[in-house]
């Protein structure tokens, strides 16, 4: 478990996160991450969701349809 420390930033608060989490996340100055609600309280990732979702998707749509995709990329 990690412990963040919020902190006062301009008009808004920011957290802190130790250096050994972002290795672990492989966050950088600048990353954007996402906070997503869940049964047992919320989720942080680098990854957005909603895309991650489309990405699934899309890739059923290219195993199902790989040879219509092979005709239309000649």
């Amino acid at each position: 478990m990690h412990t963040l420390k919020l902190t006062q930033v301009g008009n808004s608060i920011g957290a802190i996160f130790p250096k050994e989490l972002l290795v672990k996340l492989n966050l950088e100055k600048g990353d954007e991450i996402y906070l997503t609600e869940s049964p047992d309280g919320y989720r942080i990732t680098k990854s957005d969701p909603e895309f991650e979702a489309q990405m699934t998707v899309a890739r059923e749509v290219m195993k199902r349809r790989y040879n219509v995709l092979r005709e239309l990329a000649k």
